[in-house]
């Protein structure tokens, strides 16, 4: 399909320069992302309990929102722009900001600059990563496997392979899991279709990818995937419960501390 082929010609020609890591910071932002904060705040808890559990200071603003991707994607520049604006305003101090998706990490991070172009933001998006490259490059964190032996796909969004490279973290940080055997679907670096309004303006091609996906996941014979994304899950997800399969994703805050031995979120 035209579309899975643009996402592969996208994906192979990602190249991200080399970013510096800074030194293990005592405190950070937490930026839970929309659908997390109002629909998946079990993951967003567990994101804060792997950070917690490192010695990390979570400060969540109550007041955060949107990253403004959805107006940018469809064309609606000035509206995305005053999304970004009100975002940037509730991230003064300057420590990290991590956020619970690729997607919108790479919004924040490669996309604010071009929105506010009167705004100085090359400090302010160098403090932005993602959590599964936040915990890796940053923390170098170290899980302690607690956890019954089992086999997991992953899954990460085109967004987040593109702009922040989280397939590269996420699969460093599973294989540090010592019961968990790390399983490669094919076509895994292929969207779900979810796109956030693609799903919606192309529902045909939309639900031919998710189809496409769900029947790779389910070849390879896992108990579950995990993913950095829950927008690709909620879409996932729903594709795997309408065909009734038994099969569920699970966000990598969640999985992880879980792993760790943590209460299952």
């Amino acid at each position: 399909m035209l579309a899975a082929f643009i996402c592969r010609k996208l994906n192979s020609m990602s190249s991200l320069p080399l970013r510096l890591y800074p030194a293990k910071p005592s405190k950070v932002y937490l930026y839970g992302t929309c659908l997390i904060d109002s629909l998946y705040p079990d993951s967003g808890i567990a994101a804060i309990e792997l950070l917690e559990s490192q010695g990390i200071e979570v400060i969540f603003e109550q007041a955060q929102s949107c990253c403004g991707q959805p107006p940018y994607n469809s064309g609606y520049a000035h509206q995305a722009a005053k999304v970004a604006e009100a975002q940037v305003a509730l991230f003064p101090l300057p420590i990290p900001i991590v956020v619970l998706s690729g997607s919108c990490a790479g919004m924040i991070r490669h996309h604010y600059p071009e929105l506010l172009i009167d705004h100085a933001l090359g400090a302010f998006c160098e403090r932005v990563f993602e959590l599964s490259e936040f915990l890796y490059h940053v923390l170098n964190i170290q899980l302690k496997d607690k956890g019954a032996p089992e086999r997991i796909a992953l899954h990460t969004s085109c967004a987040a392979r593109r702009e922040m490279h989280s397939h590269i973290s996420c699969q460093k940080l599973l294989q540090q899991l010592t019961n968990v055997t790390l399983v490669e679907h094919q076509d895994a670096n292929e969207c779900c279709g979810f796109g956030g309004t693609f799903a919606l303006k192309h529902g045909d091609i939309s639900a031919a990818m998710v189809q496409d996906k769900t029947h790779n996941l389910l070849s390879v014979k896992v108990d579950r995937y995990v993913s950095a994304d829950w927008g690709c899950m909620a879409n996932i997800n729903g594709a795997l419960a309408k065909q009734q399969a038994p099969l569920e994703g699970m966000h990598i805050a969640s999985y992880l501390w879980q792993r760790m031995g943590g209460e299952k979120s």
